[in-house]
């Protein structure tokens, strides 16, 4: 590592620590550098009209820029992983949890833990899915579940009251006028489908403004993109975040828009980022992000959020960690079946012979 770098790797580290603007005496009797105060002035000043410092108004000192991070993520972190993270990882894998939701959801809660963060879950595009049928449970005389099923097993339902004029049959024919309609449809377009469906509904029901209603809203809620979040009491308590309401609305006001990480996620499973500062109207607020490799050939995005003077260096190797584990965890339980598969035909052979 050469001497910039070095310079630049501990003013990082050191202003993630402690938020306060780094100078070169500092570093000298801190890190008992062997340079002069002159050389190690000079490096800040050329680090900074490379762009990978800043000077700050209040102080001599420098911190690191937006591109000084990305600099420091591609070129200088140590790549080190909390053994906590990695056990209670492994813990949660070899409970060989079933359901991919849970699996996907235990590991986001202790990456948000560990990191003081938020983690984010954007699940599968909706036009990857179809629609695989409505189905309604009666629960009284005046009330039902609505569910709907697609062809990736997710599961959405509504549950509504009836008008009183409203027969549980008017209902059944309505829905079967919905399968018979809807019945693979990506996901995606339902909301727009329903909207020429609803003439046809009012033959079926004539109080049929709060079934089409609760069907259209349940609808709507399932075509959108499945975002969960992990952690924000945690990022609220966040030193740099917790006295600012401005930033607080900014990050509250970002997490709200799946569109936002679907930018920052790659194309692959490599980590992408976006580094706070990088466009004008987020500047103390950055993403890192990755792919996951979902069952039936599916896509997600797991994310972090949090602001700008983060710990990259342990957020992006968690990231990296959870992504790879969850990777081979899908892909080992993929396998897994194939051979289930493979032996009960086997069995079958042999038992038909």
């Amino acid at each position: 590592m050469n001497r910039q770098d070095k310079i630049l790797k501990l003013i990082v580290e050191d202003f993630i620590k402690t938020a306060t603007p780094v100078g070169s005496k500092y570093l000298i009797e801190t890190y008992g550098l062997n340079y002069s105060s002159a050389t190690i002035r000079a490096e800040m000043n050329a680090l900074e009209k490379a762009g990978l410092l800043e000077k700050t108004h209040t102080s001599s000192g420098r911190v690191p820029s937006s591109k000084g991070y990305r600099y420091y993520i591609d070129n200088l972190r140590e790549r080190s992983l909390d053994e906590e993270f990695k056990y209670r990882m492994q813990t949660i894998l070899d409970s060989k949890i079933k359901s991919v939701e849970d699996v996907i959801a235990k590991s986001c809660e202790i990456l948000a833990h560990m990191t003081n963060l938020v983690s984010v879950v954007l699940g599968p595009e909706a036009e990857e899915e179809h629609l695989v049928s409505v189905q309604i449970i009666p629960l009284t005389n005046s009330s039902i579940t609505c569910v709907y099923v697609t062809d990736q097993g997710y599961v959405e339902n509504k549950t509504f009251v009836l008008e009183e004029k409203t027969k549980i049959a008017d209902v059944e024919s309505c829905v079967k006028l919905l399968n018979d309609r809807l019945k693979g449809t990506p996901i995606a377009q339902l909301g727009e489908k329903m909207q020429t469906l609803k003439p046809l509904l009012s033959d079926y029901i004539i109080e049929h403004d709060v079934v089409y209603k609760a069907m259209i809203e349940t609808l709507l809620t399932f075509a959108r993109d499945r975002l969960q979040m992990y952690g924000q009491q945690g990022l609220l308590d966040n030193p740099d975040i917790a006295n600012d309401a401005n930033k607080i609305k900014k990050i509250l006001t970002l997490l709200d828009k799946p569109d936002v990480f679907k930018k920052v996620a790659g194309e692959t499973n490599e980590i992408s980022y976006h580094i706070g500062g990088e466009s004008s109207d987020d500047e103390d607020v950055s993403i890192i992000s990755a792919k996951v490799s979902l069952p039936n050939d599916r896509q997600g995005n797991i994310a972090i959020v949090g602001p700008k003077r983060m710990d990259y260096d342990k957020v992006v190797s968690s990231l990296e960690y959870l992504v790879s584990s969850l990777d081979k965890y899908f892909l080992d339980d993929k396998e897994g079946d194939n051979e289930d598969l493979d032996e009960r035909r086997q069995s079958k052979r042999k038992f038909e012979s």
